[in-house]
């Protein structure tokens, strides 16, 4: 029932006429009168001078005042303008903006209801909040249209933790999404030759190169200088590193299976437990006139072809050899304590003075020995 007019009339006769008037006044088909209270009126006699009576189609009685104090309610809802002073920048907007978008956010909560949350105020009555202006922006314009629309030079990562601090769920799950997106996908392609040698000629020369864990696989790294750099746990499997400059690189761990060393200076380089199984290191010169000395412990080695190769004082201790070819190599007080030597191919070697104790020379060739080999050098 909703009051349309006000009218004053005279009641007499019964109740179906007052109906009838009122029809005839008001415009529409009277069918029942409540008085103020929202007594039903079913008999005239109940009606006393200066009473006010509210007239019905059929519709239950809704009393006048409360139904205009929940339509202001309503609209104060969509009318009531807040100013926000979010690190000293102000924003103005309504309270139905914080509230109805996201309203399990602390945004919504703070303002759904007015001074619930005791939200301080500066001098000019606006809300203080000490976030960054920048980042909560975007945030309220996505509050306002539903859209999130991040202008150039504001970090996502920065309105991404705006989002999460007032808990607009929502609009944080879109951000996540988006930096993911937005980030290049993991690259696992092997280092070309080309951005390695622009890498070379920005680094000192007396500057240590950090290349540990980094893929070359393939990579042409031939004649270059490569000195004192940090292959540890490098891929250079299948490698072209011939006449290279290793001296006193570290290639501990590194894969250097299938690699071509053919050539390479390796003085004093470090490769304890690489692999460089299948590997041609043929007249590679390990040998350091300081005294420094290369050190292989523990590397695989299986199947390499180190023919005429430089390796006085080598320490090969542990290392797998078997079925290498070290043919005409010096070994001259090299450490081959522990080696397996099985099937290895070494025919013209200079092994004077060097430590074979407790390595396995099943199948070993040493036809040809430079120098005789001691039996106290070998126990196995």
């Amino acid at each position: 029932m909703k009051p349309i007019s006000l009218r004053v009339v005279a009641v007499y006769g019964t109740l179906s006429d007052l109906l009838s008037v009122a029809s005839n006044k008001l415009g529409i088909k009277a069918s029942s009168f409540y008085n103020g209270k929202g007594g039903l009126i079913d008999d005239i006699a109940l009606i006393r001078d200066d009473d006010v009576l509210y007239v019905s189609e059929g519709d239950p009685f809704i009393d006048p005042q409360d139904e205009a104090k929940v339509t202001s309610d309503l609209q104060g809802a969509h009318t009531d303008w807040l100013t926000l002073n979010i690190g000293g920048r102000l924003f103005t907007t309504t309270r139905s903006t914080l509230v109805s978008k996201e309203p399990e956010s602390m945004l919504a909560h703070m303002f759904r209801e007015k001074d619930v949350w005791g939200n301080k105020q500066d001098e000019h009555g606006a809300y203080l909040i000490d976030r960054s202006p920048e980042y909560f922006e975007p945030i309220l314009n996505y509050l306002r249209h539903g859209q999130l629309i991040i202008n150039e030079g504001i970090n996502v990562r920065g309105v991404l933790e705006e989002a999460r601090f007032f808990g607009i769920e929502q609009l944080a799950e879109q951000l996540e999404a988006s930096i993911k997106n937005s980030q290049p996908p993991e690259d696992h392609s092997p280092i070309s030759r080309k951005e390695f040698v622009r890498f070379l000629l920005a680094t000192p020369t007396k500057s240590e190169l950090r290349c540990q864990g980094l893929n070359f696989s393939g990579a042409d790294l031939s004649r270059l200088d490569l000195r004192y750099i940090n292959f540890k746990m490098a891929n250079l499997s299948r490698c072209n590193l011939t006449h290279a400059n290793l001296c006193c690189s570290n290639l501990e761990r590194a894969d250097l299976s299938g690699a071509n060393l053919d050539g390479a200076n390796l003085q004093g380089v470090k490769m304890l437990c690489s692999n460089a199984e299948g590997a041609s290191l043929k007249g590679c010169n390990f040998e350091d006139p300081s005294g420094l000395k290369a050190n292989l412990e523990g590397a695989n080695l299986k199947g390499v072809d180190m023919e005429g190769s430089q390796m006085t004082g080598i320490n090969l201790r542990v290392a797998t050899l078997k079925n290498a070819k070290l043919k005409n190599c010096n070994l001259r007080g090299a450490t081959l304590a522990g080696t397996d030597l099985e099937n290895c191919d070494l025919s013209g070697c200079d092994l004077q003075e060097a430590n074979l104790r407790g390595s396995n020379v099943k199948g070993a060739i040493f036809e040809e020995m430079l120098t005789p080999l001691h039996m106290s050098q070998s126990v196995r």
